[in-house]
């Protein structure tokens, strides 16, 4: 083979050496790069309706008081039916219904509060803490404070979306007045409140007379 033959090939041989690894290199640059951001999910559906604002129709009398049974003991409280005539109201409808049997106390916080009063603690149709009674009340927030044994009703960040949750102070709450409506408070029974544990369930809540 001639020098220019050679010459040529050995030419040839590096052009080709040459386009594989620049081909390798795209081929790498390719595979590294990151792969096109999928589209974000589409918002979920809003809630074709909000819940209906709620009056109940129950004329307290003064005198009802509640009596909630539990495996730890008993709870009793009295109603501030002045203060909160319909959140009053409501917790005796939905007592008187059965609403709160089999409900559970699903938040307790050492020093702060216990709450309960969700249907979805009982039915588990969601998480405990996101129910209701498929309604909502107006705020009555009132001159009432969270002292030990306060009786209150929770609520989202909308200050008129109580429904069926309620809590019971262990220990003066002061930043929280003025912010919940206040309906009542434990008249027997704090000792046992303050035993309760989270999934503790409210066996029946009664409401009686005053004697």
């Amino acid at each position: 083979m001639s020098n220019s033959s050679r010459t040529l090939s050995i030419l040839l041989v590096t052009a080709l050496v040459s386009a594989l690894v620049a081909l390798s290199g795209c081929g790498s640059q390719t595979a590294s790069r990151p792969a096109p951001t999928q589209p974000a999910a589409e918002p979920a559906p809003a809630t074709p309706q909000e819940e209906p604002l709620y009056t109940p129709t129950y004329k307290t009398t003064g005198k009802e008081i509640a009596v909630i049974t539990t495996a730890r003991g008993v709870i009793k409280l009295e109603f501030y039916a002045t203060d909160a005539p319909n959140h009053v109201a409501n917790f005796i409808e939905l007592a008187k219904k059965g609403i709160y049997d089999g409900t559970t106390f699903h938040r307790v916080e050492p020093g702060f509060v216990v709450q309960g009063g969700d249907p979805y603690s009982k039915t588990g149709e969601g998480s405990a803490g996101t129910g209701g009674p498929g309604y909502r009340l107006a705020a009555e927030f009132n001159s009432r404070k969270h002292e030990k044994g306060t009786l209150a009703m929770a609520r989202s960040a909308d200050p008129d979306s109580a429904g069926s949750q309620f809590y019971i102070c262990l220990a003066p709450q002061p930043g929280l007045d003025g912010q919940y409506t206040v309906f009542g408070k434990v008249i027997e029974g704090m000792d046992v409140v303050e035993k309760i544990a989270v999934g503790d369930v409210m066996t029946s809540v009664k409401i009686e007379e005053k004697n």
